[in-house]
């Protein structure tokens, strides 16, 4: 999840997500997509701002290449919050079925 400020131009935000496209695909990394949700009012106001643009990018990557992405992304100007989430493997979500079937 990747929030970008309100202010930055549209332009500015396709150069961070290449950027981190570039860094993830660069540490031997998959980049899978971009999903855009748009401009959202924030939970909470971050630097006296209460709006942001959110973008959920999809990619695998190597843990040197996550680091470097996120080091990245914390020194870009523009760039509000960001946040790498684990998505849930099939192999770990398996047992968890196995066990509501069951039940």
């Amino acid at each position: 999840m990747l929030l970008i400020e309100p202010e930055v131009a549209e332009e500015r935000h396709t150069e961070i997500i290449e950027r981190t496209k570039a860094t993830v695909t660069g540490g031997g990394g998959t980049w899978h997509g971009v999903e855009s949700w748009g401009k959202r009012k924030l939970a909470y106001e971050i630097n006296h701002l209460t709006d942001a643009f959110y973008y959920v990018l999809t990619f695998d990557a190597p843990v040197p290449a996550l680091e470097e992405a996120t080091r990245v992304l914390r020194i870009t100007d523009g760039v509000l919050r960001f946040m790498a989430v684990a998505k849930p493997s099939a192999k770990a979500a398996a047992p968890t079925e196995q066990a509501e079937a069951s039940a």
